[in-house]
């Protein structure tokens, strides 16, 4: 059976409700120039983005039961979910969420609900159940194959099922290492439910350990066969951390505070993306990110034609026993990705620390497909500083985008590019067109500015009569820029107030305004230049005075204020957990620390593991009673 075109009618659900392809690579673009396209609403009402299995069950509901869940950002989510809104009111109705194999079976019009896993490995998947039988289920999905069913089906699927001894019903997950959580019912009765409980904010701090003292330090450890692994120990050693004292430490997360970090991670990804579209379509906003205005057409050009082109970013966040708060999302030329996906891991077996895993073990075969996926043939080149850190990033990357089958050159500075028949090309005189840069936009946006101002122009004009500049390279309309051009936009911190404004009641954001308001003179505020690194320039201030200060660059830039969430502080070390969303979903963590309240360019990586929550609390246990 053939594929059809995206947005075909695959079948009828039961109720009326029909099921659409949702291949995306057959998408009109002319029906489906930008994100804002592929927004699903129904009378009004959000369902989701077309056809995605989330937007399928969501619609189902809202036809034939009049009640909507919440928004969701990843499908494994509605499990969670403990009521549904009715529609006629805004009431609210309770779900119970029932674990593969309880002895309430699922019924027609429940949900089933698959884990990050296997063919859903990313965002989990939601079906709508139609019939329940003794030896098989059915369901009708979106999302999944995209082929129209036989003539007088109502599902799209079927799967095997039994009852075990004690009564319990199980259904066979189906596609290969799925993974089905169970199914969610709308009933005011919790007969043999899950209990989905409040999160134990106990499990939230990372814990720090350390391994025996066996002489480890004093061998070499980082594989240095991986030329990532040999420019990071020409630049730093056998050694995450500076300090000889923390050499054998290490930091703990449970599997409850892990498994929100992922959540939070997946929820803002998205958050950030529904704010940068709102600032694209406002030019009083667009003002506070102090981008020039010429620019403004290419940004939203960059957003509608490449809005799902963002290979990885970093987001920054506290963790604690008060709870989980991000301070900012890295989405440009973001750092440490060789230390959490391969140095931790051989620290932890050079170093003998057998407990828990690595939160990086994943991450490289995840950048690996993020970059398959962009189906790049032609040259890619790596633009770099000279710089010892930017080379071990690069060389990480490189190896990446080469194991995806991408043919790579790294190229430190500029100085080798020279104009050849109207291109950009380098030494050897391979065009660019192609970049993965280790620079940040805001370099490029410097050199604009100065050209503008320094020709009190309007307009950017990409001058080919001189040797070629950073700015010439990045913004040739035939050069294709990872990461792209709109990702200035998520990496400003002007998007913190934005983003509390649409969303104030989401848990992971903290109160961030462009202007010093009473509400945070009360709770002490962060002062941060909306463009900045390494964290220079921030002023922290306790109420009335200041507690932490860093000097830098940025210190003439435009500020944001953002509610003051202090880092907790663990052994006189401030700790800082970093996550990366790789092609907009989690994709790895690791912890920075430092002395200072300010998690700056220098401070250190240290080891971090996950280990199980029993694990977590003997450790927790120990510690409290030495």
């Amino acid at each position: 059976m053939k594929t059809e075109k995206f947005g075909a009618v695959l079948g009828v659900a039961p109720g009326g409700v029909p099921v659409y392809s949702s291949d995306y690579t057959s998408a009109d673009e002319n029906e489906f120039p930008n994100r804002k396209a592929y927004r699903s609403f129904l009378d009004g009402i959000y369902m989701g983005y077309k056809w995605q299995c989330v937007e399928f069950v969501r619609r189902w509901l809202y036809i034939n039961r009049r009640y909507v869940f919440d928004d969701v950002s990843m499908a494994y989510d509605i499990f969670r979910l403990r009521s549904v809104k009715k529609i006629s009111d805004e009431s609210r109705l309770p779900l119970r969420s029932f674990k593969n194999g309880a002895r309430r079976r699922p019924e027609p019009g429940c949900l089933l609900i698959w884990d990050a896993a296997g063919e859903f490995e990313i965002t989990g998947h939601v079906a709508l159940v139609t019939e329940v039988h003794d030896d098989f289920i059915r369901f009708a999905e979106q999302n999944v194959e995209n082929k129209v069913w036989p003539e007088g089906q109502t599902f799209s699927r079927q799967l095997k099922t039994w009852t075990a001894e004690d009564g319990g019903y199980w259904i066979e997950a189906g596609l290969e290492n799925d993974s089905l959580l169970g199914w969610i019912i709308q009933t005011d009765e919790d007969n043999f439910s899950l209990h989905i409980a409040d999160l134990d904010m106990g499990l939230f701090p990372p814990l720090i350990d350390s391994v025996d003292n066996t002489g480890q330090s004093a061998s070499p450890w980082v594989d240095t066969n991986h030329p990532a692994g040999a420019a990071y120990v020409a630049s730093s050693g056998h050694a995450l951390t500076g300090d000889a004292g923390n050499s054998h430490k290490y930091f703990c997360l449970s599997e409850t505070a892990f498994s929100e970090l992922k959540r939070a991670t997946n929820e803002l990804h998205h958050l950030f993306m529904r704010a940068t579209d709102y600032v694209l379509k406002d030019d009083k906003l667009l003002q506070h990110f102090n981008i020039p205005s010429a620019l403004w057409p290419k940004i939203r050009g960059s957003w509608n034609n490449r809005k799902n082109s963002m290979i990885t970013g970093r987001f920054d966040f506290c963790i604690s026993e008060t709870g989980l708060r991000v301070y900012e999302y890295n989405a440009d030329s973001a750092s440490c990705y060789l230390e959490t996906a391969r140095l931790q891991a051989e620290w932890a077996s050079h170093y003998g620390c057998k407990i828990g895993r690595s939160p990086g073990e994943k991450l490289y075969s995840y950048l690996v497909r993020a970059w398959r996926a962009q189906g790049i043939k032609d040259v890619l080149h790596i633009m770099q500083d000279v710089d010892v850190e930017e080379t071990y990033h690069a060389l990480f990357m490189k190896s990446a985008m080469e194991e995806a089958g991408i043919i790579v050159k790294i190229l430190q500075g500029v100085t080798d590019l020279h104009w050849s028949k109207g291109n950009i090309v380098d030494s050897e005189g391979i065009p660019i067109k192609q970049v993965w840069k280790t620079w940040a936009w805001e370099t490029a946006l410097d050199q604009i500015r100065d050209e503008l101002e320094e020709h009190d122009a309007a307009e950017i004009v990409l001058n080919s009569s001189s040797p070629p500049r950073l700015v010439d390279v990045l913004l040739r309309p035939e050069v294709m820029v990872h990461e792209p051009l709109w990702t200035l936009i998520p990496s400003n911190k002007a998007i913190l107030p934005v983003i509390w404004m649409l969303f104030p009641d989401r848990p992971y954001l903290l109160n961030s305004q462009f202007e010093l308001t009473d509400a945070l003179l009360k709770s002490g505020y962060v002062e941060k230049p909306i463009v900045g690194r390494c964290g220079e320039n921030i002023v922290i201030t306790d109420t009335d005075y200041i507690i932490g200060q860093t000097d830098g660059r940025f210190g003439n830039r435009k500020r944001i204020y953002q509610s003051l969430f202090r880092l907790p502080t663990i052994d006189k070390m401030n700790v800082q957990i970093c996550t990366f969303a790789v092609a907009g979903s989690f994709g790895g963590a690791c912890v920075r620390v430092d002395s200072s309240l300010v998690i700056r360019g220098e401070s250190d990586v240290m080891p971090l593991r996950i280990v199980a929550d029993d694990e977590y609390r003997r450790i927790q246990g120990v510690q409290q009673k030495e």
